[in-house]
């Protein structure tokens, strides 16, 4: 792939990978991060399902925190006009303050759907702007020859925390309740400023003194421009737009499912969830290894295929291996899709557009994942969980045609158009 991202001209003073420290301890915070996050995935809809009983309760926590996706063109814009290392730190401290008031809230019995309503939405704009600021962070502080690698070992640790850490989370809702795993995440967050507080994360100058030029119009209307004249950055974006909607009906009800339609204790779902993780952690790391013989087009379509597929079979299912297998297949398959998605923004994207192709991009793939959300509650209500989630495996599936585009087919020349 050649890239046309100017702007990196520190390039030569970076460490290789195996010698770049900062990197490490990024990895290391995003890790920790992820874990607090797997063990929300189950404590929040069983906190939920303990105030309300309702899977249309869940579907409107759900649609409240992905709806600040709608934010994701400002959230660009700011990562590349403001300091990025400072965006992160807020959004850690944020997120650590309000996840820690919703756990210690439901504790003391306290809790109430307003609250969680209220927590989901702002935890959901500083999660939209972390993810815009750290992804824009990354080729600041790497080598561009190493973005695959440093990519597919992030998307490694996440599938890696996938593993891990719902287990753990099941066990201390087993032990106490899920207000206590809540706090478990909040503490995540800390421990993640911390580690961003160290980090060298300098601000691009080029990205600065163009947003002195630019109004925000401007700088909204040049960022959607790149997206819709680079192809392979557009085709994947449409492909996932399909792709999500589906999956985040799945997501949205997974753990609701589990324990009202299957019956499953919640130590088993969360070790369901811990086993997802397990093969996706390999999946991660082999994309590497995929790039030298195949395109983006074959790895990106056959592992969406995959993933609709896995998501089917998940809904037709009341076995434990049956379950326990299709989730590490749709794990195993999006493990595989992020580091390709995220390099081919990255290495076609100038440094100084890194922060607004990337909201950008999420703003096209995410948009409808709050419609999704609530769609899912509502949905339930009427097919059932099995019904609903079979309609997301089939949305999923069909969203991986888009990957054959022309356009990601050569793995040698791939370039913005």
């Amino acid at each position: 792939m050649e890239a046309s991202a100017a702007g990196r001209s520190y390039e030569p003073s970076l460490p290789e990978f195996k010698r770049n420290y900062p990197v490490y301890r990024f990895v290391g915070s995003s890790f920790i991060s992820y874990c607090g996050d797997q063990i929300q995935l189950i404590a929040i809809p069983l906190l939920v399902l303990a105030i309300t009983g309702s899977p249309v309760s869940m579907g409107i926590v759900t649609a409240l925190e992905r709806l600040p996706v709608l934010l994701q063109p400002l959230t660009g814009i700011w990562s590349d006009r403001l300091n990025r290392k400072t965006l992160l730190l807020l959004c850690d401290l944020g997120r650590g303050v309000i996840t820690g008031l919703l756990g210690l809230l439901f504790i003391v019995d306290s809790l109430q759907m307003w609250h969680v309503y209220i927590g989901a939405f702002a935890a959901g704009v500083l999660g939209q702007i972390y993810t815009t600021a750290q992804i824009a962070s990354v080729p600041n502080l790497v080598r561009k020859s190493d973005l695959q690698t440093v990519n597919a070992v992030n998307s490694g640790f996440a599938n890696l925390a996938v593993l891990a850490a719902p287990g753990l989370g099941g066990m201390v809702i087993g032990l106490y309740n899920p207000g206590y795993a809540v706090l478990v995440n909040s503490a995540t967050f800390f421990i993640s400023f911390l580690t961003v507080l160290s980090l060298p994360i300098r601000r691009t100058v080029v990205g600065s003194n163009t947003a002195k030029a630019n109004s925000f119009y401007e700088d909204l209307k040049e960022g959607f421009q790149f997206v819709t004249r680079t192809k392979p950055i557009l085709f994947t974006n449409l492909a996932m737009l399909v792709s999500v909607f589906g999956t985040t009906l799945f997501l949205t009800l997974m753990v609701f499912h589990l324990k009202e339609t299957i019956q499953l204790p919640v130590g088993r779902i969360g070790w369901l969830l811990s086993a997802g993780g397990l093969g996706a952690v390999g999946g991660a790391l082999v994309t590497a290894v995929l790039r030298k013989r195949f395109s983006y087009r074959t790895i990106l379509f056959a592992a969406s295929c995959l993933g609709g597929l896995s998501v089917v079979v998940f809904s037709q299912s009341q076995t434990y291996a049956v379950l326990l297998l299709s989730n590490a297949a749709g794990t195993i398959a999006a493990s595989a899709m992020n580091p390709c998605i995220v390099t081919i923004r990255q290495t076609l994207t100038p440094d100084r557009l890194l922060g607004r192709v990337q909201a950008t991009s999420r703003f096209m793939t995410w948009t409808l994942m709050p419609v999704a959300a609530f769609l899912a509650g509502v949905l339930a209500e009427r097919l059932g969980t099995h019904g609903t989630i079979l309609l997301g495996g089939l949305l999923s599936t069909a969203g991986s045609l888009l990957y054959l585009h022309p356009s990601l087919k050569d793995k040698q020349k791939t370039s913005a158009r």
